[in-house]
């Protein structure tokens, strides 16, 4: 294993994404349960409760339902906690604990080809859970098809950048217990006001701009587009952006990964 060159990456990735398929799939049942039960959730209690308080929002001079505007926040958030928290909380404790990524670095696999797997398998964990969610919610009319399909791709992009920015994290907490810093400070406001349970118009000027630095808003403004059925030139900027978020944290997270375990 070439040690000095983070960036030795070859299609040898693949076996460590079908190790962790592998073990996914002798637990599905536990994994499959969290995207089936959750809209659910939030159909039962925004459903019945918020959305007879609030009624109609207007979206892009669009009145829609309280509850048809939040669905594809629903999606968007299951992206990022599928992806995000594979690759801080499983990876550390394939890492930490298991000696998982050890036994694989004994192998002629590079630590990059390993840290790509992880981000990767991140993402494909989020399609998994996306689709599973998109049957649920398809079944209350919450999406319109065709668009809504795209939501399976952006998924998977989405994953990626929230699977990056993971594994990042991971190469820089010293411990298990110190992902609660990048949740309370990175995660938590992503979920409370990126656009997820109110329009980011409704936020005061600074934290509008504020908000467009986070990915979530991006990811939200894609997902809410393609269940509205909206494919317009108005998808480039967020798609771009969250482009530009993988291409930024993908190596950033192999580098730290590189340094946390080699150097």
């Amino acid at each position: 294993m070439n040690l000095l060159n983070p960036f030795n990456i070859s299609w040898r990735f693949f076996r460590v994404w079908q190790r962790n398929l592998v073990v996914y799939r002798r637990i599905w049942k536990v994994n499959f349960l969290p995207p089936l039960l959750e809209p659910l959730f939030y159909l039962l209690a925004f459903g019945m409760g918020l959305s007879t308080l609030i009624g109609t929002i207007s979206h892009r001079n669009i009145e829609i339902s309280y509850l048809a505007f939040i669905t594809p926040a629903i999606l968007a958030i299951n992206m990022m906690q599928n992806s995000f928290f594979e690759t801080t909380y499983a990876s550390f404790v394939r890492m930490y604990y298991q000696k998982t990524f050890d036994a694989m670095m004994a192998t002629p696999l590079s630590l990059g080809e390993v840290i790509t797997a992880e981000i990767i398998w991140g993402a494909t964990k989020s399609v998994f859970a996306t689709a599973i969610m998109l049957i649920v919610l398809s079944g209350f009319g919450l999406v319109k098809y065709p668009e809504g399909l795209l939501i399976i791709p952006l998924s998977f992009l989405g994953g990626i950048a929230f699977g990056a920015v993971g594994m990042f994290f991971t190469g820089i907490v010293p411990s298990i217990d110190m992902f609660n810093l990048p949740i309370f400070l990175f995660v938590t406001p992503m979920f409370l006001f990126s656009g997820t349970f109110f329009p980011v118009e409704n936020l005061p000027h600074w934290a509008q701009q504020l908000a467009l630095v986070m990915p979530l808003t991006h990811l939200v403004a894609l997902t809410r587009h393609l269940c509205l059925g909206l494919v317009t030139m108005e998808l480039l900027l967020p798609t771009i952006y969250l482009l530009i978020f993988s291409i930024l944290f993908f190596p950033l997270a192999i580098i730290v990964m590189h340094r946390r375990l080699i150097q």
